[in-house]
């Protein structure tokens, strides 16, 4: 275990004074390593945090704006200093090459710096009516206790997302990191106490799935936040409805992009959709997951897609150089194996990166040799189901009517992406889908500025943009009458 997260740790557990009955393995997916055993929070220990939240709110919501700003200011600097090492410590425990990793970090400070920016406008009070005899405002209060059960694929965004507006919007936070970024999760905890956040406004729940089940199951919540599968959303959101909590799920998605017959420069295009194909090994909710392209330049683009595929460096996580490390956890190797063999059976063809896994990584490590599949069609699982790995299908197309038919055909609805020439038939395209963020002749791309939320299987609510702002506030209507 990093010597940081392991002191932090074992501080943590002693502030908090709880006997810890379980722990759980943390392991390096690179080399296989067991690298740390870290405490698991039961049912008992998840309330009593909670509690300790509960009664640190109403202090928390207390202080001024400025000083809640200062906070998250001195977080955000703290993050910035420290990014090599945080980096790392990302790197070890989930596998994101370390170049990836430092580039998470630094993008989550121009997040947090968003919403420094911005929580004051969600907070100011609204007059609705003025007159001798009434008035009529809305004032916006905080949800209150806000559970924030991350995600392990990258847990700075998207912790962050919740905890740094539910923290400036007057919340208290408790946090539930993955098991496969614990280790990020005590760092985050870390700094934000080093920044000066009380240890009653933001307290971390360490464990695995039962850790989350106790914390979804909470009476008293005001709020809800998950990223995760499917499966486990609709889990999630099952305990948590007996107690009428507000629920926002960010869930998965099998994110399609159209390459029309128009698009102004081919090899460009392969290029950029390779990236967000790829990058962080797949493992992204926006990842691209399938790509249709029009006939006539089908075959030029498989070529450039494949050799863009085949030119990336996959190995060792920690390479500066390596832009495909293993999958964070074994299980999804077997499944992707499974997609790669239903889709050859069914008359795919495979182009699989040539890169020798076993020189590159001497140790083991969960690596899956990064594969293009071509002559796909939607009776393939690669096609359907949520892939969350280095493993891409690519699908001939005769044009608008026929890519808008196959994009459709899916029960997500995260993003989508169009590239072609003019911006008007992209966006055409585009509004006839129900998802949550449409791009052109760009792709896998998350702004601070903008909502994220999903459709459909993909989620409900909002993160992101001054709709994920508000979305950590709820609104108070006062009637003021001066008839008596």
């Amino acid at each position: 275990m990093k010597a940081g997260a392991a002191n932090f740790a074992r501080t943590f557990t002693r502030d908090f004074k709880v006997q810890r009955s379980a722990v759980f393995e943390v392991v390096n997916p690179s080399t296989c390593k067991v690298i740390g055993e870290l405490p698991e929070d039961s049912s008992e220990e998840v309330r009593a945090k909670f509690e300790s939240l509960a009664s640190g709110q109403k202090e928390w919501r207390a202080v001024p704006l400025a000083e809640r700003r200062a906070m998250l200011e001195r977080f955000n600097e703290l993050l910035r200093l420290n990014m090599p090492a945080l980096a790392r410590t990302l790197t070890t425990e989930m596998g994101k090459p370390i170049a990836q990793a430092k580039n998470e970090v630094r993008a989550t400070v121009d997040r947090v710096r968003f919403y420094l920016e911005n929580y004051e406008k969600v907070l100011k009070e609204q007059s609705i009516l003025d007159t001798n005899a009434l008035k009529e405002k809305v004032i916006y209060e905080p949800l209150g206790v806000v559970a924030n059960i991350s995600a392990w694929n990258y847990p700075y965004f998207i912790s962050a997302n919740v905890f740094a507006a539910a923290l400036l919007t007057g919340n208290s936070v408790l946090y539930k990191p993955s098991e496969h970024a614990t280790l990020t999760g005590f760092e985050i905890t870390r700094l934000l106490y080093e920044a000066g956040v009380p240890k009653n406004a933001f307290v971390m729940a360490t464990g695995r799935g039962e850790t989350g089940a106790a914390v979804a199951s909470l009476q008293g919540l005001g709020g809800l936040f998950f990223t995760g599968s499917h499966k486990t959303g609709l889990e999630i959101a099952r305990l948590a409805a007996p107690n009428l909590v507000k629920v926002q799920l960010e869930l998965g998605g099998k994110d399609p992009v159209y390459v029309r017959g128009d698009v102004p420069n081919i090899a460009a295009a392969a290029a950029s959709i390779a990236d967000g194909a790829f990058y962080n090994c797949g493992q992204s909710c926006c990842s691209v997951e399938r790509v249709y392209v029009d006939k006539h330049i089908y075959r030029e683009f498989v070529e450039h897609f494949v050799k863009n595929m085949k030119s990336f460096k996959v190995g060792d996580p920690l390479n500066t150089e390596t832009y495909i490390g293993p999958v964070a956890r074994q299980p999804q190797l077997s499944f992707l194996t499974s997609q790669v063999e239903d889709a050859v059976r069914k008359g795919a063809h495979a182009s699989t990166h040539d890169a020798d896994l076993k020189s590159s990584n001497s140790g083991g490590g969960f690596f899956f040799p990064p594969t293009v599949l071509t002559d796909v069609n939607h009776s393939m699982s690669v096609m359907r189901d949520e892939s969350f790995g280095p493993v891409i299908g690519i699908q001939a197309v005769s044009g608008d009517g026929e890519a808008l038919a196959l994009m459709k055909d899916t029960p997500y609805g995260l993003t989508a992406s169009v590239f072609c020439k003019h911006s008007q038939d992209a966006e055409r395209i585009l509004r006839e889908l129900d998802v949550g963020t449409a791009y052109w002749n760009c792709c896998d791309r998350v702004s601070p500025r903008l909502p994220w939320s999903g459709r459909k299987a993909s989620g409900l609510g909002v993160t992101l943009g001054m709709d994920g702002l508000r979305t950590f506030v709820q609104p108070k209507g006062i009637l003021l009458s001066t008839t008596i």
